[in-house]
């Protein structure tokens, strides 16, 4: 793959994967409004995984108390915030795994990339992340998050599974819902990425080491390099901003969007 969409592919993910507004959405959309090949779900996953990193370095005193917690959880204990917070984003999971083994045993995963489906769920999840962001009260932080909240927040996460709802964006929302403040929604959706990201990448060495192409391999740690680094910069910034912002330019910027790709679908 050409150096240049290699690049363009890492900085779209790192930008869209932590604001609300679909980086798997962007990355379908790519090739489809360009003459660009189609960069492949290996590529896509890469630069998931460059994310990943960003994810890890920015909350890392959680990342690592859930770490520490680990083997605590291991053997039956949640005694630890560590063990407590591995167990919460263990839970988190299920529900997106479950659905993403239906979509892919059904084929329906390939079936959904599509401008349509992607400028109908960037319209309606914009509009809902509006109304809870404007409507729900933000006074809960994150380290009150319950084991119920946990598994509801998953199933909110399955449904990112759909091209342009946005993972980042649906459990947001849904975050908001629960009364969690901005900043504290947005940290417990970056925490919930992890988990499921680290399964993608699972998947996709297993793919890599099975399919021995090293061209592969290369473009897809060239993607993650890439993708780490406007990742790193998207999240600082996101995160500082949202002292002081609501998520409504990001709501603007979905239906705007949303709407231009209905249109231009149907036409």
């Amino acid at each position: 793959m050409p150096l240049l969409q290699l690049i363009l592919v890492a900085i779209i993910q790192g930008i869209t994967e932590f604001l609300p507004i679909s980086s798997s959405g962007h990355l379908i959309l790519l090739p489809q409004l360009t003459s660009m090949a189609d960069q492949g779900q290996t590529i896509d996953v890469a630069v998931h995984i460059g994310t990943l990193g960003a994810v890890i370095i920015y909350f890392w005193a959680d990342v690592k108390q859930a770490l520490i917690g680990l083997p605590r959880l291991l053997i039956g204990k949640l005694d630890t915030p560590g063990a407590r917070l591995a167990f919460l984003l263990i839970v988190a999971t299920i529900p997106a795994i479950l659905l993403g083994l239906i979509l892919k045993l059904t084929g329906l995963s390939d079936m959904m990339r599509s401008a349509l489906v992607i400028g109908i769920t960037m319209l309606v999840f914009g509009i809902v992340l509006w109304w809870a962001d404007q409507k729900c009260p933000d006074t809960r932080e994150a380290r009150e998050w319950t084991l119920r909240e946990a598994w509801i927040l998953g199933l909110w996460q399955a449904i990112a599974l759909i091209p342009g709802t946005s993972r980042s964006g649906i459990t947001i929302t849904g975050a908001r819902f629960m009364g969690y403040a901005r900043a504290d929604a947005a940290k417990i959706s970056m925490l919930m990425s992890v988990p499921v990201i680290i399964a993608s990448g699972i998947l996709l060495g297993a793919d890599v080491i099975t399919s021995e192409d090293t061209v592969v391999a290369k473009d897809a740690a060239i993607a993650a390099s890439f993708a780490f680094v406007s990742a790193m910069l998207a999240l600082v910034l996101m995160m500082r901003l949202l002292r002081t912002i609501s998520f409504t330019p990001y709501v603007i910027y979905r239906v705007v969007l949303g709407a231009g790709l209905i249109i231009w679908s149907l036409t």
